[in-house]
Formats: C-alpha cells, structure tokens, sequence
C-alpha cells in the first residue's frame, strides 16, 4: 500500500477479525495465515480486476458522448493508477483529448494533478515536481486544492523516503508536515480529517494519543478505503512504539486489502516481509518479498521495484550466515566425536541431524537464487522485448509501403499497354504513397512517444541550450528525432535509416554528423542516447 497518499480504491478484508480497541491483543499468526491464502490467490482477484477494467473499456468504446468518455477516462485513470501505471498515463492524456477546449483550460490545473500523481508512483519525482509548481493553488477550488495539497505531501514523502542525505531527508519531511497541515486546513471535520490528524499527532511525537483517536475512528463505522488507511497508520504507530506483533497483523491486514483489490504500487508487503525476517521467519519473508517484486514490476512501480531488490541481498547473506553456523557447530562436533570415544554414538546422531540441515539450507539458497536470477532477466528483457516488436514492426510497415509502390507500377504499365490513359495519369500520381508515408510516420511517431514519453526532453538534455530541438505545435518527432528514435530501437544501420525514411545515405550521414557535433558530449553521444 501506498505510505504518502490514501488509498484510492480499496476493498478491505473484515471476515473473522475484530475491530481495535486498546488493551486487545489480535491475533498476528491468524492474519498472517490468511495473507497466505489471499497471495496463493492473488492471480484470481487479478483477473476480477481486468474484468472490471474490461467493462470500463467497453462503455468507453461504446459512447460517442465526449463529456461521457472524459469521464471513463478518469474512471480508468483511477483503477490503472496503483494496478499499472503505463496504463493510467495514457488515459489521463486520453481524458484530456475528450475535453472541450473550453473545458480543458478550466480543467488544466486537475490533468497536471493527475500527471503528477501518476509520475509519483513511477518514481519520476522530477516531472511531477514541475507539473505540481506550475499549479497556483489559490486559484483552485476546495477539492481540487485538497487533491493538490495530497499529491504534493505524497512527493515528499516520496523522496523523503529515498533521500540518503540526512539534511535534505529532514527538510523534506518538515515540507511533508506543512502539506499535511494544510490538508487538515482544507478538509471538513469528519473521519478522514481524524485519520490524518492522527498521523500528524504520531509525527509529533504522541503515539498513545495517535491510537486513541484511531480506535475512536474504527469504532465509528468507518468506510473499507477509511479502514484501510486506519490500519496502516495503527502499523506505523506500533512500529514508534516497538510493538512488532501488533504492526505485523495491521500490516498483513493492510497487505490483504491490497492483493484483494489487486493493487500492486503498496509498502505493505515489503515491510512485513522485514518484520518477517527479523523473526526469523525466512520462508514468509522470501514469499512476500518475491509478490512485491512481482508486482511492481508490473506496475511499473520502479522504486518498489528498487527498494525490493535492495533486499534480496539481505536474505541471500541470512542463508550463508546460517550455513556458516551450522558449519561450525560441525566442526564442534566432529573435534568431540575425536576426542570423546564414549560418546561416539551421540555425536554421530547429531552429526547426522546438522548435516541433514545444512543440506537442507543449501537446497533452499540455491533454489531462492535461481528464482532470483530468473526475475532479474525477466526485467532486463522486457526492454528487449519492447524493441524487438517495434523494430519487426516497423519493417513490415516499410515493406508494406514498398508492395504498395511496385503494385502502383505494375498499374501503370497495363494503363499504358490498354491506352487507359486517365487511369495512367491516376495511378501514375504519387500523392497515396507520400499521403501513406505521412501516415505511417506519424503512427511510428505516437507508437514510440508512447513507449519513451520523455525522450524528446531527455534528447535536447544531451544537446547544447541553443541547438535543442522542438517539433512544431502539428508533429510529434521533427526528421532529426525521428533518425536518433531509431537509432534507439537499435536500429543503427544509416542504410536502414535511410530507407526507412526515405532518404539518401548522406541525407542520415549529415544528419548524424551535425547533431552529434551540437551534443554537450558529442564523443558518447550515441552511447548516451541508447540509454535514454
């Protein structure tokens, strides 16, 4: 679950486990069991979640009403936003195309909102930071400047969380204190004013007074979204207060609601497989360190994906801890069976036992880091996979053009041979090809802007100020970028550039040739561009 912003679709699990109240002791081991369960079905309450977003899909596709469809797209940007974030991106930019224009302008400071919040969950803190300081808030209405006040505390949060410096991890939390309190200015009195009142009096140091209001809330028929964000909260105040027991059943019923609504952007997870870890409980730590993996890298939660990786480690050097233990102990006892004839039997029967465990732990890392190389190249090729289809794309796309070309000539001759000399001068024209061929690079256009949405600023960061690049208001990439996206798909080949643009070789040479002579590093300038 998201730490910084509440949830904002969530079915929490209530079956067979009671409400807080203070002095009552849940029972940790019954949660966690059940989150075992829930995991082992997590593919199921996927499923369910593509179907809703199916649904969705169709009613979109199904209206000609552009308000309506706006209005879906919003839909969809909230379903996508914490389940897969590529996908909420894109229909954010498709709500926005429905818009009036009219209504866009009215709307504009809501989409960069929604911009922001999306980059914030893809660890693109950088976009999402300019997006949300061109934002006037004062110009806002009630619920929009709450939704910027959100967004905004969720940033720095964020980076607070990722900040190794100490100085600027203090100015950035004090930053997400303000934007609190000013949520808390914003928002009328009621149950979420109390959840985040309650975090603001756990950060200042009153966690007995944070569980008290927080047990008010529960008992208050709270909402399944209100429940969710009250038990996280309750898992961060038993964290201040050293109660692991505690903290891991909030946490694992905080991770329930989180795999039952299939959603994959969370911290939930992570942190009980911590706990999980300090206990020595192994196994459960490895199964949800692995789901959490899983599941931002579908989300494309790239910090998730980061802060479980940087974990992994740490289970692999427990295993070879506990081997070198076990090794010891051996060499104790084999140094005792030398030693101590009488007691030969004894020492065999534990040599057995210790040996039978080491074999044991042996088979469990090698498996553990088999499954861990085995997502490691799931992430490396993924990238591959993306430009292995684009550039077999493409290629089919260009020989098409080329079919339809010699077909245009086969034409013209039989025009001729049959004096048909209107249909000749029809076929003849070269308008379909060059109307095809605008077509086709605009489609290449939108296709590669979709999968690199940042490469036209990633690009000019690599040029000097004064020879960056921008295309017109009507084109997606100018000629010279649409040569170097190529050359990022891997298609390095100037004759294939050439003929996939319809170029000469020394049209691509020159072009080439003068851009990386503007680059801020034109000796890697390639080699910086293919690691964009």
């Amino acid at each position: 679950m998201s730490k910084h912003l509440l949830y904002s679709c969530c079915v929490f699990f209530m079956i067979s486990f009671p409400l807080f109240a203070i002095g009552q002791e849940w029972d940790e081991e019954k949660a966690l069991s059940r989150l075992d369960e829930v995991i082992a079905q997590k593919s199921v309450f996927q499923e369910q979640k593509e179907l809703e977003l199916n649904k969705t899909k169709h009613r979109l596709y199904s209206t000609l009403n552009d308000s309506v469809r706006s209005q879906l797209c919003n839909d969809l940007f909230v379903q996508y936003l914490h389940y897969q974030a590529d996908s909420a991106l894109v229909y954010v930019d498709r709500k926005r195309d429905y818009m009036s224009l009219a209504e866009r302008e009215r709307r504009e400071s809501e989409i960069k909102i929604n911009f922001a919040e999306v980059y914030g969950v893809m660890g693109l803190y950088g976009e999402a930071y300019s997006l949300l300081e061109e934002i006037d808030p004062t110009q806002l209405d009630v619920d929009l400047r709450r939704y910027y006040y959100s967004t905004f505390r969720a940033y720095y949060g964020w980076v607070s969380d990722y900040t190794p410096n100490s100085q600027e991890k203090k100015a950035f939390t004090l930053k997400t204190q303000v934007y609190r309190d000013s949520i808390l200015l914003s928002i009328d009195p009621g149950m979420d004013a109390d959840i985040v009142r309650a975090e603001k009096i756990l950060m200042d140091g009153n966690p007995e007074e944070s569980l008290k209001l927080l047990n008010r809330s529960l008992e208050s028929n709270p909402s399944t979204q209100q429940q969710a964000y009250i038990y996280y909260t309750l898992a961060e105040t038993y964290e201040v207060l050293h109660d692991t027991k505690q903290e891991a059943y909030c946490l694992a019923m905080t991770a329930i609601s989180d795999l039952q609504n299939a959603t994959r952007e969370y911290a939930s997870l992570q942190k009980l497989a911590y706990l999980m870890f300090e206990q020595d409980d192994l196994d459960r730590a490895y199964k949800y360190l692995n789901c959490s993996m899983e599941d931002a890298v579908n989300c494309n939660a790239r910090l998730r994906s980061i802060e479980v990786a940087q974990f992994f480690p740490i289970i692999d050097n427990a295993y070879k801890a506990k081997e070198r233990k076990n090794l010891r102990i051996t060499q104790i006892l084999l140094t005792c069976v030398s030693v101590m004839s009488l007691f030969l039997i004894v020492a065999v029967f534990y040599l057995y036992r210790w040996n039978k465990k080491i074999s044991t732990t042996r088979k469990a890392l090698r498996r553990i880091n088999k499954q861990l190389q085995e997502v490691n190249k799931e992430l490396a090729e993924t990238g591959k996979i993306k430009e292995m289809y684009i550039g077999r794309y493409l290629d089919r796309c260009v020989s098409y053009l080329d079919k339809l070309e010699g077909y245009r000539r086969s034409l013209a001759r039989l025009a001729m041979s049959s004096h048909v000399e209107e249909l000749y001068k029809a076929i003849k024209s070269e308008q379909f090809i060059r109307d095809e061929r605008k077509a086709f690079y605009q489609e290449f256009d939108k296709s590669f802007l979709e999968l690199f949405p940042d490469f036209i600023s990633s690009f000019n960061a690599l040029l000097q100020p004064e020879h960056q690049i921008t295309p017109k208001s009507n084109e997606l990439l100018t000629t010279e970028l649409r040569v170097f996206a190529l050359i990022r798909l891997g298609i390095s080949d100037s004759n294939s550039i050439a003929h996939f643009l319809n170029y000469s070789l020394a049209t691509i040479y020159n072009y080439r040739s003068r851009i990386r002579n503007k680059a801020i590093h034109p000796e890697n300038f390639e080699e910086n561009l293919m690691n964009l």
